[in-house]
Parts: structure tokens; C-alpha cells; sequence
């Protein structure tokens, strides 16, 4: 197996410092609405995942549509958690998270990480924990355990930028989940993607 060697892009920038940082607005423009903002991107389709990790007080989880990969070599994503969502603390804080792709068929679990207020953890036939004490949602056959290596705090959330570590099943496997359609969050409603949704 070759190990690929991180260089960590915001080392020249902040000096060697890796631990939060700031942004706020730059003030020679003007922003545009928060109304605006919202309205736009709630058009934008999103991929859905299931972020988990253990907390202080017990195992969280949250949904986010924030996902994206920002590199392959070396394998980074990046997310962003909102400071509404009880879980973000927890999430931004911890060594380790789960991140689970979420299709139709586990359409359900990302509905109990997004439910507030609820015991997401409650059905234990739902959830077990990795041999790295980390709890995941087994129904979802995808995920990758991941490392956060930088944390930004912009406006009222927080992006993190973590690195994948492992994976619940090498490249050559996932041809083997067939036909399971995809899931796409758009106009604060959940769509099926598979061979009928498809343009040319």
C-alpha cells in the first residue's frame, strides 16, 4: 500500500498554526441577503451524508448536504456544520467522524439525524460501533472514517476540513451495491436519482 504524505495547504498562511480560524465578511462589498442567499441554494441539489462521531455525553449524529471532495491524492473532503445543530460541537471537536452516504434505500437514517430533538441512537438494530469506538450506522453501506485536520469558523458555522482514513469497503467492491438509487436534497424536498432522472 503506498502512504501518501500530507502537505497541508494553509501552513504558509498561518504560519504553522493548525488550529481555528476565522473569516468574516469583507466589508468593501455588499452582501448580498441572507433571504437571497438561502433561496438560491436552496435550488442548488445536494448529496446527502450522516456524520457521527462520540461525544462527550454519548454517540451524535447530524445530516449535512454540505459535502464535498476537495482532493484524491491526498483524500480530503470538506463539510460545513451549522452552530443550530446540537451535534456541530461535538462533531468539531472530535479526533475522529464517520461520514455516511446516504442513497434511498437509507433514506430513513438521514431523516433521524436530521430530526431535532430526537433519540437518533434509540434503535440500537440501527447502529453498532467501529473497532475504533466510533459509532456508524450499519444499514448504510457506504461511509468513510475521517480525520479533521482544519477547522474555519465563517459566519455562523464552522468547515471542516478532514482527511479519509478508512473506508467500509475497497473501490473494486463498490460495484457490488447494483442498481441502489441515489438521493438528492433540492427545494427542501428529497428526490430519487436513478436511470428515470437522467438528461441528455
Amino acid at each position: 500500500m503506498t502512504v501518501t504524505e500530507f502537505i497541508n495547504p494553509f501552513e504558509s498562511h498561518f504560519d504553522g498554526k493548525h488550529d481555528w480560524h476565522s473569516l468574516g465578511l469583507d466589508r468593501r462589498y455588499q452582501a448580498i441577503s441572507t433571504e437571497q442567499f438561502r433561496g438560491i441554494f436552496s435550488r442548488h441539489p445536494g448529496g446527502l451524508v450522516v456524520i457521527t462521531t462520540q461525544g462527550p455525553a454519548g454517540p451524535v449524529a447530524l445530516t449535512a448536504s454540505s459535502l464535498a471532495s476537495v482532493s484524491a491524492d491526498p483524500p480530503l473532503m470538506v463539510f460545513s456544520l451549522s452552530a443550530s445543530s446540537s451535534s456541530t460541537a461535538a462533531i468539531v471537536a472530535a479526533e475522529t467522524a464517520v461520514v455516511h452516504f446516504i442513497d434511498v434505500e437509507s433514506m430513513h437514517i438521514a431523516k433521524l439525524a436530521a430530526s431535532s430533538g430526537a433519540d437518533r441512537f434509540a434503535d440500537t438494530t440501527l447502529w453498532s460501533r467501529l473497532d475504533t469506538g466510533e459509532p456508524f450506522f450499519h444499514v448504510v453501506p457506504v461511509w468513510i472514517r475521517v480525520h479533521p485536520i482544519e477547522r474555519l469558523i465563517a459566519g455562523d458555522s464552522t468547515v471542516v476540513l478532514a482527511q479519509g482514513v478508512e473506508a467500509s469497503m475497497p473501490a473494486e467492491r463498490l460495484s457490488e451495491l447494483g442498481s441502489r438509487d441515489g438521493l438528492a436534497y433540492v427545494n427542501r424536498e428529497w428526490h430519487r436519482l436513478g436511470s428515470r432522472s437522467r438528461v441528455e
